[in-house]
Formats: structure tokens, C-alpha cells, sequence
């Protein structure tokens, strides 16, 4: 019974800091509302590694985690639409990076780019973006053997993501959810944003649940 308790403190605990760490526009609702498609791009990756790489291997290793990201992002989202769950479609990665590559859109340069820019290449009403920054490779998993002070104190931090989406015709920020990376947010990538978007479910301005709450 103890352990139950505990288990409903920590995700209650869990679900209040995400909301805390949730921005949306306060007029999302009307920037937004003849959204249709949804790109994700690659997020920008900073890595900072106690082993010593030359910079040329730091970057390939930034580009990987960051289109890692792109691609749990997918999934995720791939996961929900199947049940119904967003009032907007997400365009399918390989375009999305396909049609970057066309224009001469790079993972290198990709951050000159302007929102409306970007959506202007890819046809699409707005972007999934973000920033990642990281000590450890989180594509590759983190360690899994950890305390119990560890896993309740939040020791073991491993870096911060951040996912925002931007409106294609403003360029304005529309929301955004920033989370700190640790031993309890997911052994690798995947399991990272699979849980921290649960989290945020509730306040996914997309989400069709809570589009009929607010018009309540």
C-alpha cells in the first residue's frame, strides 16, 4: 500500500512540474486555427561529453541526437493521431527532411532559417522545433542502475529539452514544454518523449480533448 502511494505522489508531483514548465500564447486559439499540418524538424543538439572527441565527431554526434528527437517525436504523435487524438495532421519526417535537403537546408544551418521560412519550404501551417542539451548520448540509453535517493532526488541530471511550436504565418512562439533530462524521464530517447508528452497531453494546445474543454 506504501508503495502505491508513493508511486501516486511521484506522478502527481510529475504531472503539477510539467504543467509549471508548459507556455502557451494566450491567443494560440485564433493564431492557430486554420492549422491543418504540423512539420517536426530536427532539434538542435549541444553536447557537452566528459570523454574527449574532436569537433568534427561532436557534431555528427549533436546531429544524431538531435534527429533522434525528430524521429521519437514521430512516433509519438504517429501513436495518438491513430486514435484520434489531434485536430491537426504531422508531416511525415522523410518529406519533411527530404524537402529541407532540396532547398539546401542542412542540420548545420538549419537554425538561420526563419519560422515562415521553413514553412514556406515545407508547406506546412507550423513547426515542431526544439533544443536539446546533453552529457550523456540519451540515443544510446542511460545508465539504468541508480539509488532509491537517486530516483525520488532527482540526481543523475543529464541535461534539458525544450519543444516548442511556431505559427508559420507570425513566426510567434505558440507554446512550449521544457524538461530537465534525468535517470526518471526514460532509459533512451523514445521512452524520454513518450513520457514527457504524456505528461504534457493535457496541455498539448492540438489535442482534441482539450479543444472541446475550452470551448466549454
Amino acid at each position: 500500500m506504501k508503495k502505491i502511494f508513493i508511486l501516486i505522489m511521484f506522478f502527481a508531483i510529475a504531472l503539477v512540474s510539467a504543467q509549471k514548465n508548459i507556455y502557451e500564447h494566450r491567443r494560440f486559439d485564433a493564431l492557430s486555427e486554420d492549422h491543418e499540418v504540423l512539420a517536426i524538424i530536427p532539434f538542435i543538439a549541444n553536447l557537452d561529453l566528459d570523454n574527449e572527441v574532436d569537433a568534427n565527431e561532436l557534431a555528427n554526434l549533436a546531429e544524431r541526437e538531435g534527429f533522434a528527437v525528430q524521429n521519437a517525436l514521430e512516433t509519438y504523435f504517429s501513436k495518438r493521431k491513430k486514435r484520434k487524438k489531434f485536430n491537426v495532421e504531422f508531416q511525415n519526417i522523410e518529406d519533411t527532411n527530404a524537402l529541407l535537403s532540396q532547398k539546401g537546408v542542412t542540420y548545420g544551418n538549419l537554425d538561420i532559417y526563419t519560422t515562415q521560412q521553413l514553412c514556406d519550404i515545407l508547406k506546412v501551417d507550423g513547426i515542431i522545433s526544439g533544443t536539446l542539451t546533453l552529457n550523456i548520448l540519451l540515443s544510446e540509453g542511460v545508465p539504468t542502475t541508480f539509488s532509491l535517493l537517486d530516483y525520488f532526488g532527482g540526481n543523475a541530471d543529464y541535461g534539458r529539452i525544450g519543444i516548442k511550436v511556431s505559427d508559420g504565418t507570425t513566426g510567434k512562439l505558440l507554446w512550449k514544454y521544457e524538461k530537465g533530462i534525468t535517470k526518471k524521464t526514460g532509459k533512451n530517447t523514445t521512452e524520454l518523449i513518450d513520457r514527457m508528452m504524456k505528461m504534457a497531453s493535457r496541455k498539448f494546445p492540438y489535442d482534441k480533448e482539450k479543444k472541446k474543454k475550452n470551448k466549454n
